[in-house]
């Protein structure tokens, strides 16, 4: 590996961090309702917090952003072009960007769809079932975080068995599970109240 390869791979680990930073959720409580979102609802600054107490339009908006800042990073390090290793790095880069973001004292979101756009990046099959998963799910809990840990669940195995169509790549198996494994953490509060029979439907407010 050269030296210049280590500088590009670096660069685009940082700009991927920085992407997944910029906080559009934030940013839409206070253009729209005059709220911080870090301190009102679940404390999150994803789509499922502006939904409830913004809108669904901004929402939407907020939604495709945090999609657009995991998938960039990882299309950039596949155009230049590096290795699976760099590319998952640079996706993992804005996941961890837009959990803890610079700009908000490190309290973001809870990664699903900057999660969900790091894996379009990396395999847009595996990401488009994983979206499905999360559709069905919601379709017929109507609960977000429910829809949102089982597609996390489920993205692994959706991995291992796109590989049968291709070569194994144990780079992006790897960033799945850990995928899986940090959404599951992130909604663990949302899991005790599942359990409970307390956590809020679409339409519900907390």
């Amino acid at each position: 590996m050269t030296f210049d390869y280590q500088i590009t791979g670096i660069f685009v680990l940082l700009t991927g961090y920085l992407l997944g930073s910029i906080p559009s959720g934030y940013l839409a409580g206070k253009w729209f309702a005059g709220i911080d979102l870090r301190e009102t609802g679940s404390g999150s600054t994803g789509a499922t917090n502006v939904l409830r107490h913004v809108g669904k339009v901004p929402a939407l908006g907020v939604f495709l952003i945090d999609v657009i800042k995991g998938m960039s990073p990882v299309i950039l390090a596949k155009d230049i072009p590096l290795s699976d290793e760099w590319q998952v790095a640079a996706g993992l880069a804005a996941l961890l960007g837009h959990i803890w973001p610079i700009w908000l004292k490190w309290k973001g979101g809870k990664a699903v769809a900057t999660g969900l756009g790091m894996i379009l990046g990396l395999s847009w099959p595996v990401g488009i079932a994983s979206l499905a998963v999360f559709i069905t799910v919601l379709s017929i809990s109507k609960i977000v975080s429910l829809a949102s840990m089982i597609a996390a669940i489920s993205l692994p195995l959706i991995m291992i068995f796109s590989f049968q169509e291709s070569i194994f790549r144990p780079a992006y198996f790897y960033i799945s599970l850990f995928a899986m494994a940090i959404v599951l953490w992130r909604h663990r509060t949302n899991f005790k109240r599942l359990l409970n029979g307390t956590e809020p439907k679409i339409g519900q407010s907390k």
